[in-house]
């Protein structure tokens, strides 16, 4: 998500942001600006979609002789992609850039109003500039202040400030997003990753959370809560596509780590004390429906699949679901009381996006949830949800489909507030539950060393089934789907208690059998199809924060209180397990054979 970029020096800086910038694109944006300082003139650009439009609008512009500067492509999570919202954000005289979330700027941006203070976009990063002017004000001197608005922030930032009254510096914060200093000679860069300096800086030092200072050319002063610190600076490492990957071996398992930082992106402005909230929808937008019709493809469907239990369960809608290449040619039954939602990570999936034309034709009331804003299915919806889980390189969805699970559950818990079929005490405890669901996505390295080793014993045999029950049936299907992508493994999902219509017959020790056994939902039944299975000799491998004894292999999991939060745990259980398998079997996991990231033909 989002990527900043920053310079101090001599050299020509607009290309330093620029270039910087471009090699930030991989994380996903939708906007991108940069300022830049020069003597006591200030020169600041922005431009909504590709950074080829901010080149356009700086075409002219050339920065010669000392100077500061910083830059940054957003990800929309506060307001819409515009301009207006697009960093830098400026105050009297003052630009600042930030990724992560301001919890508390609400009720700073309310005190700064009432001081008179106007604010020109919709974004939590505006307050953090007219904050420090503010103090700068009272204190008159450029660090003080930049050090108590710090003091002032709750939630997670990597912030850049740089002002008119303190020309030759750039004031610097880090506190749960990455945010490091790279260093050649006399010169300071500042990145969210390598990726942007590799080839410009030769050192490098990497911001731990809670430290903060300000750069000038040739010196940097670091502090933490402690006061002034020393630091050590790093070699830097040459290779771009590695530090793209964070150190990661492959950008889907990097992904799969990312969940739990994306998670709380979807969330935010949504998930509210009392209620859930979405700023895209009207009030008046579910007036009319009795009926919701879901319509996507692959992974997307599954997470369409999972929600329709919710649908009906929570907001008591009836949800249908349907793979949009077979809707499109079952002449479907469309009456203008059902809502039309279509899912799509990319949103050009070409079969969904066909399909919501249709709908559309037929008079129904559309909506999107998709991760790229501006893409042809968001055009084309009356309405959008973005999943703002930044850019995906993994062609297998990993957290494209976290995401949407997260965008479904609180879109269906909002129908059920709207129509106020769920009471105070249920909307309490789904909410609470989705706060804790960033927890139960954290990979720990005691779990992911122990699928490591279990990987070993599933790389033959004659099939997987991935089996569970209720909501854990769509997750077991795209489990299946995971492990067949990238293992090239053939793997089928089912219904626990369907096995023993028909499937069970193949069921012998050459047959892994993944269950996914929740202790919230279902437990003793789903325990029961699976006696039935080890009756006939297959192998398992339990999924469950409940030992299971006639299982052959078992991952303990943790989160026991809410369907929800197993659902999610067990999710992360089974892409690393298709990841692991893939690993040991040579594959390229992130380009599997045969697919592509983007669906474009029918």
């Amino acid at each position: 998500m989002c990527g900043i970029v920053g310079y101090i020096g001599r050299k020509e800086k607009k290309e330093i942001l620029l270039d910087g910038l471009q090699e930030l694109e991989y994380r996903g944006y939708d906007s991108a600006g940069i300022a830049v300082i020069e003597g006591e003139k200030l020169n600041n650009f922005k431009a909504i979609g590709k950074l080829e439009n901010l080149r356009n609008k700086t075409n002219t512009f050339e920065s010669e002789g000392f100077g500061i500067s910083i830059g940054h492509t957003r990800w929309a999570t506060h307001g819409k992609p515009t301009e207006l919202n697009a960093h830098p954000h400026l105050g009297a005289y003052s630009y600042v850039v930030h990724n992560g979330i301001i919890e508390n700027y609400q009720e700073l941006k309310k005190e700064l109003q009432n001081e008179g203070v106007t604010f020109l976009s919709q974004t939590d990063t505006e307050t953090i500039v007219h904050l420090f002017e503010k103090y700068h004000k009272e204190l008159g001197d450029p660090f003080k202040a930049f050090e108590k608005t710090i003091e002032g922030l709750d939630g997670a930032y990597a912030t850049l400030l740089i002002t008119e009254a303190a020309p030759d510096t750039v004031f610097f914060a880090k506190n749960g997003s990455p945010m490091l200093l790279g260093f050649d000679g006399n010169e300071v860069y500042f990145a969210s990753s390598d990726t942007p300096i590799i080839g410009k800086a030769n050192e490098v030092y990497y911001l731990e959370d809670g430290e903060y200072g300000y750069a000038k050319e040739g010196e940097v002063k670091l502090f933490d809560a402690i006061g002034k610190k020393g630091f050590t600076k790093q070699a830097l490492t040459a290779d771009k596509a590695l530090a793209q990957k964070d150190g990661y071996r492959f950008f889907m398992e990097k992904e799969i780590y990312e969940q739990s930082r994306v998670m709380s992106d979807t969330m935010i402005g949504r998930v509210l004390e009392d209620r859930i909230y979405f700023e895209e929808l009207p009030e008046d937008f579910f007036e009319g429906i009795y009926a919701i019709k879901i319509c996507a493809c692959g992974t997307s469907y599954h997470s369409a699949l999972a929600a329709s239990y919710l649908f009906e369960r929570i907001g008591k809608m009836r949800c249908d679901v349907e793979i949009a290449s077979e809707f499109r040619y079952k002449e479907p039954f469309l009456t203008d009381k059902t809502l039309f939602i279509t899912i799509s990570q990319s949103g050009e999936t070409a079969d969904t996006l066909e399909a919501l034309k249709m709908a559309k034709a037929a008079g129904l009331k559309t909506l999107t949830i998709c991760n790229v804003d501006n893409s042809s299915i968001v055009r084309e919806s009356d309405a959008a949800i973005l999943t703002r889980a930044g850019i995906e390189k993994g062609v297998a969805s990993t957290k494209a489909f976290a995401t949407q699970s997260m965008v479904l559950w609180m879109l269906a818990l909002y129908v059920g507030q709207i129509r106020h079929t769920v009471s105070k005490e249920t909307l309490k405890r789904e909410i609470d539950a989705m706060l804790h669901t960033p927890k139960a996505l954290v990979v720990e390295d005691k779990l992911h060393e122990r699928i490591h080793r279990l990987s070993k014993r599933y790389l033959h045999g004659h099939g997987f089934f991935f089996i569970g029950r209720d909501i854990f049936y769509p997750l077991a299907l795209e489990g299946a789907l995971k492990l067949k992508e990238i293992s090239y493994l053939h793997a089928e999902g089912y219904p626990a208690g369907e096995m023993k219509h028909g499937p069970i017959a193949l069921a012998d020790s050459e047959l892994f059998t993944i269950t996914l056994m929740p202790r919230s939902l279902l437990y003793d039944k789903i325990k029961s199809n699976v006696e039935e299975l080890s009756a006939r000799d297959a192998t398992i491998l339990a999924i469950s924060p409940e030992p299971f004894e006639l299982a052959d292999d078992f991952i303990q999991t943790k989160y026991d209180s809410h369907p929800m939060l197993e659902y999610f745990e067990m999710m992360v259980v089974t892409q690393l397990l298709a990841l692991e398998i893939s690993v040991r079997l040579g594959n390229d996991v992130d380009m599997p054979r045969n697919l592509a990231k983007s669906v474009t033909v029918e």
